[in-house]
């Protein structure tokens, strides 16, 4: 077994993050203009495309959104985003954001509407907390009066969520009519395609009654972002997409913490039937504080900060270059932008205590002291990145993963010796915290020396930080997070171009976990226990088990049981009691712990199986002797066997020797699990990296479709991705715990096993 590693070196401290929302800087492939927008940075991106600020020759500033040119091509696409220009021009209010100017049939079709200088609400509430009630009643009253316009119009909005309400100083804002549509228009989309954002969608949109969608979806809606904007949390919960789907249609909305005076009109809002909830003119109605106009005692001081820091930033941006024919050189700046952001934001300004003239006069415009850009730089020095849990509830893995990462670049450095390049190193450490995930995610995707990082740990950070990773177009290599949506988008989504998963996902994972008990012939009704304690693993873990046991023909007896149960003997006592022959655990280690200890005090003499959350040193101390027995499936090999094991080729023995001397010379111990899979996954990025070197300048641009087509032995195995990213093959191994540790099996089999039928006499 291996020994628990000691703390990570101490390393210089990263840079500061970027802040949520915060200006990017333009990459190299983006364009510097579209139409008549100069482009000054990205607002953001995602799969569709990327959302940039713009600025007119008149100094007016616009979020241009510009989509990719693959989507642009997909059939249907174009009438879509023509849909959504219409929908959004039709719109007069002051509460939802015009449209500023458009080409549906460009090449790279794209909108722009007017810039809000402000955090969306779902930025304000996870940074500074929910709002207080006359913050919310504001909110509502104006919202509603956009949608009123929206339905004025013949139009339902359909996404009313927080992403899409931006809070500027005189009120909030609606925006992205991506899916609204008209009252009474055929869809674009299949019949039973759910359209809207789960957690802040009504139950017809839950369950793809396109029919039934109308402005009454948009009430639910609202009312779902005002508890939300209440509270801090939406009234239905988050995880699982089926989860949420279900308690939206059956469940009753969690409202504790609404204040009093609120409750009544948001049950109403909330209604099941979308004849009882009440129509926006009469929530408006109900709402009776008045709109703002103009002042920041609207919101809380720190959302009011937030917004005067922002509109500080845009003042501070450098002013158009005068090229328009004609023009004089050196005639001042045309002040358009800066009169329109101290007229429209100006509250927010001063309250931020004059720093907004500061940046304005700082003359920070990104230009030498000629005045003009530096030249650039050749770079002999690259990096690769680590994203990775290593103070935080999955630090034995990231920890390990670190270690392997590290003792890659280093083989890397000594056997090239700076040529082509030298590589670095850059840890970040997202402390397995879903809330600075994404900040410690930037500290990597900002450095433009890194070219690849090998991370995350978990799934739900992964989950948070990978809008990040592709708006910068970094290859995101992970050993450990197995969510499936990392990788696969759906059909309805785009295809991944930025995650290589190493390790198989979920589904995958369970799949081979039931295949894996059909090698012991007498199990014939496995009982399969889905937990909730992690609910998007359970779920896709046991979809997996689920699968795999219908591809085995054995039908197993499955049980869900909610988070927060611990009283695991009543439970496994009434599944031993309707006859199960093997225990299969789909949840976490926890609740492994509290499952081994039961079938130890029940008497349970049938196998148990569990899976990757399960692995590792902590079940092993916590389950005690009641872990004695169990059978657990995980992404890993173990080191020391596979040196040892005659079965290997002699080269892949020798791969596996030669990473353990390396390790053991430079800490000291035997590697952790996942350290070797992380040795080899960095290596294959170094590998390509000096091929690519020897051809031309080394840039993130195409990088992760030229690692996807690698094939490549390491000292753990070999790797080969499919066209979506994912593992190639089996890559799941099934270890015994005999004597306190972990024994390594085997690999699971690719299929399940079919006992032999007896011979006829």
């Amino acid at each position: 077994m291996a020994q628990p590693d000691p703390q990570p070196e101490p390393r210089p401290g990263p840079p500061p993050a970027p802040r949520p929302g915060a200006l990017q800087p333009l990459l190299p492939a983006d364009p510097s203009t579209i139409a008549g927008y100069r482009l000054l940075g990205r607002l953001g991106a995602g799969g569709m495309g990327v959302v940039y600020l713009g600025r007119t020759d008149t100094g007016e500033l616009a979020a241009v959104k510009v989509t990719h040119a693959d989507q642009a091509d997909q059939a249907d696409f174009r009438a879509r985003f023509r849909r959504e220009v219409e929908a959004a021009r039709r719109v007069v209010s002051p509460w939802a954001v015009p449209v500023t100017g458009a080409d549906p049939d460009a090449p790279e079709p794209w909108m722009a509407t007017a810039f809000v200088p402000g955090p969306s609400l779902g930025e304000a509430v996870r940074a500074h907390g929910p709002l207080p009630e006359r913050s919310v009643r504001i909110l509502g009253g104006t919202v509603a009066r956009a949608l009123a316009a929206v339905h004025a119009a013949g139009i339902v909005h359909r996404d009313v969520k927080p992403g899409n309400i931006l809070l500027a100083i005189d009120g909030p804002r609606l925006i992205d009519f991506g899916i609204a549509r008209t009252t009474g228009e055929a869809g674009l989309t299949s019949a039973d395609m759910v359209v809207g954002t789960p957690g802040f969608l009504a139950p017809e949109q839950a369950e793809a009654r396109a029919d039934a969608i109308g402005p009454p979806a948009d009430v639910f809606a609202l009312g779902c972002l005002l508890a939300f904007a209440a509270t801090g949390r939406p009234p239905f919960g988050t995880g699982a997409l089926d989860a949420l789907l279900y308690r939206t249609v059956h469940d009753a909305p969690d409202l504790d913490g609404v204040p009093e005076g609120l409750l009544p009109l948001l049950t109403a809002c909330l209604a099941k039937d979308p004849a009882a909830r009440p129509g926006v003119a009469e929530i408006a109605a109900r709402l009776t504080e008045d709109a703002p106009a103009g002042a920041a005692d609207w919101l809380p001081a720190p959302v009011v900060t937030a917004i005067a820091e922002r509109s500080a930033a845009m003042l501070a941006l450098p002013d158009i270059d005068p090229t328009t024919s004609g023009t004089d050189p050196d005639a001042p700046a045309n002040p358009g932008r800066r009169r329109f952001l101290l007229l429209g934001a100006g509250a927010a300004v001063l309250a931020a205590g004059g720093g907004a003239f500061a940046l304005w006069n700082s003359g920070r415009d990104g230009t030498g002291d000629d005045g003009k850009p530096p030249a650039p730089k050749t770079r002999n020095t690259w990096a690769i990145g680590v994203l990775a849990d290593l103070s935080g509830p999955a630090q034995e893995i990231g920890r390990a993963q670190e270690r392997g990462a590290r003792l890659a670049v280093e083989r890397f450095n000594a056997q090239h010796k700076g040529k082509p390049f030298t590589l670095e190193l850059k840890v970040s450490d997202d402390r397995g915290d879903t809330a600075g995930a994404l900040a410690a995610a930037r500290r990597l995707t900002s450095d433009p020396s890194v070219l690849a990082v090998l991370g995350p740990t978990s799934d739900d950070t992964g989950q948070v930080v990978l809008p990040a990773f592709e708006e910068a177009g970094i290859p995101l290599l992970t050993t450990s997070a197995g969510h499936n949506l990392l990788a696969l988008r759906g059909d309805s989504g785009p295809q991944n171009t930025t995650v290589l998963r190493a390790i198989p996902n979920h589904v995958v994972a369970g799949t081979y976990l039931a295949w894996s008990t059909t090698l012991l012939p007498q199990i014939r009704r496995p009982g399969v226990l889905q937990e909730r304690t992690d609910d998007q693993y359970a779920w896709q873990y046991t979809g997996g088990v689920r699968f795999g046991y219908k591809q085995a023909g054995i039908k197993p007896y499955f049980r869900v049981v909610p988070r927060r149960v611990t009283d695991y003997r009543t439970i496994i006592g009434k599944m031993i009691d309707d006859g199960i022959d093997a225990y299969i655990h789909c949840g976490v280690r926890s609740t492994a712990v509290l499952a081994a200890r039961a079938l130890n005090q029940l008497g349970f003499t049938g196998p148990r199986f569990t899976g990757q959350n399960v692995f590792g040193s902590q079940f092993l101390k916590e389950a005690g002797t009641a872990a004695e027995g169990w059978f657990v499936c995980a992404p890993v090999v173990d080191p020391v066997q596979r040196a040892a094991d005659p079965k290997q080729k002699p080269a892949d023995r020798e791969a596996a020797q030669e990473f353990l001397d390396a390790y053991r010379k430079r800490y000291g111990t035997t590697p952790a699990y996942y350290t070797g899979e992380s040795f080899d996954v960095v290596n294959l990025v170094t590998s390509w990296l000096a091929k690519s070197a020897a051809k031309g300048p080394l840039a993130r641009k195409g990088l992760w479709q030229d690692l996807r087509k690698q094939k490549y032995t390491g000292a753990m195995g070999g790797y080969a991705f499919t066209e979506y990213g994912e593992l190639s093959g089996v890559g799941t191994f099934v270890f015994g715990v005999q004597n306190g540790a972990y024994k390594f099996i085997g690999n699971a089999p690719p299929q399940p096993n079919q006992p032999t039928k007896p011979k006829k006499a």
